[in-house]
């Protein structure tokens, strides 16, 4: 199996990346796909830090490395142990966290991270270098919480008809039928800001359009899946909001990098940010 279909885990030690590794591994028992632990280190220098893209020559603490690598070498070793059906690597970096995993994951299938960590990942908090790396990545980024993880309950996916979205609502589809759950849509449309102003405006009937033209998308995933439950939701409002609410008991939160009409606002640093930030399950950002 080559590099690109490999999952990558951005790994530190945290609790946090060890909720990742362990939500990488159960994609990898359903997928086949290889998992390679990536821990990147950036250090201090005398003067600061050292400047994006530049990596040290050497370490400043040959023993600082080798502890890395032991770190790293037994995670490895022990997801391994646990999964013997799931090949799994362990390779450290230097250089800038997000700068290191948005390129590694170039050669990934997938990226998963934790959402804050420690150590190696220092800034690695949400709305950090988690969404630097979401809003960058060429890979689809999972990012997922300590205490995050649900064994149950929908994958939910947020779907505005842009080609982002259509590729979000594969991924989400793929990802209810490895895990045998139900798959909602979600799709919410902005209402007329002046009523008065749109006098024939009908709610039920732009209900009825938004369901027909996510049936539309559905389509020839029903066909691909016809085992997996759907339900479709089409209500005014704000995607952000209403897809924060739906993760309270959903398995996985799917959304495209950026959206227009109903999630227009799905850029990252909106839509996408608040979900990584306030989501109560791991958050799918699937990119182009």
């Amino acid at each position: 199996m080559s590099a690109n279909e490999e999952i990558l885990v951005g790994y530190d030690g945290s609790a946090d990346a060890a909720v990742a590794l362990r939500w990488a591994l159960d994609e990898a028992d359903r997928s086949g796909r290889p998992v390679r632990l990536a821990y990147v280190f950036e250090w201090l220098t005398v003067a600061g830090w050292i400047g994006p893209g530049v990596a040290p020559g050497i370490w400043p603490d040959e023993h600082a490395r080798v502890q890395v690598e032991e770190l790293v070498r037994k995670a490895a070793a022990d997801a391994a142990a646990e999964r013997p059906g799931v090949t799994v690597h362990g390779e450290v970096f230097d250089g800038p966290p997000a700068l290191v995993l948005q390129e590694r994951s170039a050669e990934a299938a997938m990226l998963v991270l934790g959402s804050r960590g420690h150590g190696g990942f220092g800034g690695l908090l949400a709305g950090s270098t988690a969404v630097s790396v979401t809003a960058h990545a060429h890979c689809p980024v999972v990012v997922v919480r300590d205490g995050q993880v649900a064994t149950s309950g929908p994958v939910v996916v947020g779907t505005d008809g842009s080609e982002p979205a259509l590729r979000a609502l594969g991924f989400a589809v793929e990802r209810a039928a490895q895990r045998d759950v139900p798959l909602r849509v979600l799709r919410a449309w902005d209402p007329p800001r002046d009523r008065w102003a749109s006098p024939g405006f009908d709610p039920e009937e732009s209900t009825g359009i938004e369901r027909a033209a996510v049936e539309a998308e559905l389509a020839p995933w029903r066909e691909t899946f016809p085992d997996v439950p759907v339900e479709i939701t089409a209500v005014p409002g704000s995607a952000a909001s209403l897809l924060v609410e739906a993760s309270r008991s959903a398995h996985l939160v799917v959304v495209g990098s950026r959206g227009r009409g109903g999630l227009r606002g799905m850029l990252l640093g909106s839509v996408s940010q608040q979900l990584i930030q306030h989501a109560a399950c791991p958050v799918a950002v699937v990119r182009e």
